[in-house]
């Protein structure tokens, strides 16, 4: 342990948070999933080993990646989105179907389940910080500059919105801020803004008129989240496991009920994963939900110091990139269990209970320390340098 802490490298502060994150990932779920234990006819402490062993092995990835120098990561994002752009139409048409919606495949000899827009996420921020770095001389040209730019988006996202309406939209938004952080005009970003919106319009009229795709589920969650259950007929599910996570908060207090002591996770549907920032407040407080906002805004301050330190545009744009779009999850699955915004199905990137999701975030977060350790070896190198030439 100490040989591995010693050739651990990059900012120490982002490497607390994720272990900090990792031990409330295991208090929650293990106290969120005895209910599930029970109805799956295992052992209390079953979901707790398989999380261990899951946050183990992203936490191993995270290693392995930030031990890879990044500047290899440029070449690579061209033939992870290359990849990624036929995973997502095979997951279209032919993936694994929850909620009338195509998300997940299943990789039947190794018996995992993934979402193809985890790994299209981290695909589209790796070849988008590629790209702007390489049109920084040209990124205010809207030809030469913005274009090549805007089309791995407006592919990505209308790949997923079919089935992931929530990510495309997130997807759409962390890729706008980083546009304007890559000095891309602020005017066509707004153009980004409009083609999204018309897309959507599009998407949710051809579903409604064909009676396919998930519109009436989209209707449905934007009706309950304005109280419109009622005049709608909507079904009780919808509203039911919202109101749940608002009675596991009002019990939760300033301090909260204690660690197992939730009782909201009995009938939540999703306590585990979608609503595990209900629990938490629950039974830590709000002082615990503080905490896990200020843990993500921590880890978004680490990297945009690693972005300002970083020499060369693709690091710096890579680390922000991926940074954002971790921190923006976390904050609107936070939103959705305070009733902020309408059901979105995200989950908490490191808490959540998960596998695949863990491991496409632990290898985010292992690039953006990747960065972090080039930029301190090469301010290693220059004070070294400096010392040596004083003597």
């Amino acid at each position: 342990m100490t040989q591995l802490l010693k050739r651990t490298k990059g900012d120490q502060v982002i490497w607390g948070v994720v272990i900090v994150l990792s031990l409330i990932s295991l208090l929650a779920v293990y106290s969120a999933t005895g209910s599930l234990a029970y109805r799956m006819a295992k052992s209390s402490s079953f979901y707790l080993i398989k999380q261990m062993m899951v946050l183990v092995l992203g936490i191993l990835i995270i290693y392995w990646v930030h031990k890879v120098n990044y500047t290899k990561f440029a070449g690579w994002s061209i033939l992870l989105f290359a990849a990624s752009i036929p995973l997502l139409l095979f997951t279209l048409f032919f993936g694994v179907k929850l909620n009338e919606g195509s998300r997940w495949l299943h990789l039947p000899l190794i018996n995992l389940t993934f979402q193809t827009s985890d790994l299209a996420k981290l695909a589209l921020f790796m070849f988008l910080a590629r790209m702007l770095s390489v049109k920084q001389n040209v990124i205010k040209d809207f030809k030469k500059g913005f274009i090549p730019v805007l089309i791995p988006v407006l592919i990505t996202c209308a790949l997923i919105a079919p089935a992931n309406l929530s990510t495309a939209l997130m997807l759409g938004f962390t890729c706008s801020i980083l546009f304007f952080i890559g000095r891309v005009q602020v005017k066509h970003i707004m153009l980004l803004a409009v083609v999204g919106v018309i897309g959507f319009a599009v998407l949710f009229t051809f579903s409604k008129i064909t009676h396919t795709g998930r519109a009436s589920t989209w209707e449905q969650r934007i009706d309950d989240f304005f109280g419109k259950k009622q005049e709608k007929g909507g079904k009780k599910h919808d509203t039911f496991q919202i109101e749940m996570a608002k009675i596991a908060i009002a019990n939760g207090g300033i301090t909260g009920r204690g660690p197992g002591h939730s009782l909201q996770r009995n009938f939540l549907p999703h306590p585990y994963s979608d609503f595990i920032y209900s629990i938490i407040i629950e039974e830590y407080g709000l002082v615990g939900g503080g905490v896990l906002i200020l843990l993500y805004l921590l880890f978004l301050w680490r990297s945009i110091i690693i972005f300002k330190r970083c020499p060369y545009a693709f690091g710096a744009f890579l680390a922000v990139g991926l940074s954002i779009t971790l921190v923006f999850q976390a904050m609107l699955a936070m939103a959705v269990n305070v009733h902020l915004v309408p059901v979105t199905g995200l989950t908490l990137p490191m808490v959540s209970m998960g596998g695949s999701s863990i491991w496409f975030t632990s290898v985010a977060i292992g690039i953006v320390l990747s960065v972090s350790r080039y930029v301190d070896e090469m301010e290693g190198k220059k004070k070294a340098l400096l010392t040596k030439e004083e003597a």
